[in-house]
């Protein structure tokens, strides 16, 4: 106590100085104070934030639960209720009613499950309000591509010629940039992009398919077998027709065809002279069956084709004898599969037979397919079949005969494989369909040569939404003929002409001149006016020509001709019998 009492009083008097020296130097004071913090209340303060904030998220999640089991408690009444129970406790609705978002009835008057808030419909992710048309040609579009980036997409048809079309160049003319014929004369089979999207497989109706690049030069041609080899693993390549190819998943120089020579041949980029391996499909009778489709899994690790007997078969991509799964009676026998198509998850199949069918097949128990659809129309044998990008929707076209309706895209359910939507393309079969998933975009290929785009412009991603929004361009005409230019090295120098730079510069040049710039006068049509002669009596010839060309009169029989004039010379007589009279 004794020395705590001189240092405040000391504190005290240092203060007061601090104070009396501010007055004097003209200043307020020598800084701001120290903030003080009372921990205790902001420790309180935290707490009390915690417990509010976990009792909110408590509230929630009860009141979802609480809606959960209201529903289930309206599903089991509604039962008992159809059951003919007379029981008044089970058929009342205990609590508040539901909002109507989680009681919904489909069309057979049974209640769904309620969908909580992740479980979007899938139906809503269908991007289609809004559409343009592609203009390939007049015959059938039997091949579609898109790169994996989506800024390409490659159209070919039964006229041989194969269209590149660009969406961040296009504008609303929609013209394609490129067109070429790769296989002469053989129709388009199918088109894809390689998993780099630098080259192009295009399989057509010859022995040999073509790699290209993005610009549409060749790149690599695969060779073509002897045909007089009985056994087909011999030969260095396909003897027939090529019906359908795909590109590795996984191993970006690797691809597959299949021919109607019987086999399904992997090829490598980097060495055209030979096939890779062989897979020879058999029948039951182990006798050859043509394959009409071929895919790889999404791992690339199974190879499957579907043949013309109705078989499905699948090999290890390492093991070309034996199958590893074989589904003998998949479609009709006879009936063109048309395509494989596996899900993005890998485990299940879609096959499209020319059965009029759509089949999905586990390939963990592939002796019968999981879910079958019926009365499918299909008239080609390279109709699509495809899985949605979140893998809920499965999407095929149907065919149809000319001016008998209109060909559809058509969407089932994935789970229960129930049609849940579909769109009206033309008035034409839906050959080929593509549902990019970067784009989120669908590409349709139909038999009258037109090649669709589907979009949304909320849930798609550029493509075609690029092509759209630009105005087409206005076709910049010459006003004037530029002359071509004469090269005269030995030319004296008064006669030399200057050498032309640009032909935008000697165009305004030209312009400015008043007689190079004169338009030409066009060509009178009728009688002449103003000092010129029209193109009919211009000179003597034209105006015999043209008297000629309307005189009516036949003279095809010249005694008839003659004999018109007889009546009146008898009659009147003036040339030859005056002279006789007398």
């Amino acid at each position: 106590r004794e020395t705590s009492a001189p240092l405040c009083s000391l504190n005290t008097s240092m203060m007061s100085d601090d104070g009396e020296m501010a007055s004097v130097m003209g200043f307020s004071g020598f800084g701001k104070k120290a903030r003080t913090f009372d921990l205790d209340a902001i420790f309180e303060q935290t707490r009390r934030t915690a417990i509010e904030r976990s009792q909110r998220i408590t509230f929630c999640f009860d009141l979802q639960l609480c809606f959960v089991f209201f529903s289930f408690r309206k599903q089991e009444s509604e039962s008992s209720s159809d059951s003919g129970s007379d029981s008044d406790s089970e058929s009342e609705l205990i609590g508040p009613p539901l909002p109507p978002q989680y009681t919904a009835q489909d069309d057979d008057e049974h209640v769904r499950l309620p969908r909580l808030p992740g479980n979007a419909n899938p139906v809503k992710k269908i991007p289609d309000t809004h559409e343009i048309t592609l203009q390939h040609g007049t015959k059938t579009v039997s091949a579609l591509a898109l790169d994996p980036s989506g800024a390409r997409l490659v159209t070919g048809g039964y006229d041989y010629d194969v269209r590149f079309w660009d969406f961040a160049g296009m504008d609303q003319a929609l013209q394609a940039f490129r067109s070429l014929q790769p296989c002469e004369c053989h129709q388009i089979k199918s088109l894809q992009y390689s998993n780099t999207g630098d080259v192009i497989l295009v399989v057509s109706g010859n022995a040999q398919a073509k790699v290209l690049d993005r610009d549409g030069f060749n790149v690599m041609e695969c060779v073509k077998g002897d045909q007089y080899i009985v056994d087909m693993a011999k030969t260095k390549g396909h003897t027939a027709m090529l019906n359908s190819g795909c590109w590795h998943p996984k191993i970006k120089e690797e691809f597959m065809t299949c021919s109607n020579d019987g086999t399904v041949r992997t090829w490598d980029l980097s060495s055209e002279k030979k096939h890779k391996s062989v897979f020879k499909p058999r029948s039951f009778q182990g006798k050859k069956v043509i394959p009409t489709c071929c895919t790889y899994s999404r791992d690339g690790k199974l190879i499957a084709a579907g043949c013309q007997d109705g078989t499905i078969q699948i090999w290890d991509r390492n093991l070309s004898v034996h199958t590893k799964f074989h589904c003998r009676q998949a479609h009709i026998p006879g009936s063109d599969t048309s395509c494989l198509s596996f899900s993005y998850d890998g485990m299940t199949l879609a096959s499209r037979g020319g059965d009029d069918t759509l089949k999905m097949w586990d390939i963990r128990n592939f002796r019968n397919p999981v879910n079958v659809a019926t009365g499918l129309t299909n008239y080609f044998t390279m109709t699509d079949c495809c899985f949605s990008p979140d893998d809920k929707l499965l999407v095929t076209g149907t065919s149809v005969k000319k001016d008998e309706g209109n060909g559809k895209l058509v969407f089932f359910e994935r789970a229960s494989f129930q049609k849940v939507y579909e769109i009206e393309v033309t008035n034409a079969s839906v050959v080929r369909c593509l549902w990019h998933p970067k784009l989120n975009q669908i590409m349709v290929g139909t038999g009258n040569g037109l090649s669709k785009v589907y979009y949304d412009p909320v849930k798609s991603h550029r493509g075609a939404k690029l092509c759209v929004v630009k105005s087409q361009r206005k076709e910049r005409q010459a006003e004037t003929l530029t002359q071509d230019y004469i090269i005269t090295p030995h030319a004296l120098p008064m006669f030399r002409e200057a050498r032309q730079r640009s032909t935008r510069k000697q165009l305004e040049k030209d312009r400015l001149d008043p007689k190079k710039s004169h338009k030409p006068e066009p060509p009178v049509s009728g009688p002449g006016r103003g000092g010129r002669v029209a193109a009919h009596g211009g000179t003597l010839s034209s105006f015999i020509v043209k008297n000629i060309a309307l005189d009516k009169t036949d003279d095809s029989n010249p005694r008839q001709a003659i004999l018109r004039h007889a009546k009146e010379a008898s009659e009147n007589p003036y040339w030859v019998a005056p002279a006789y009279t007398q």
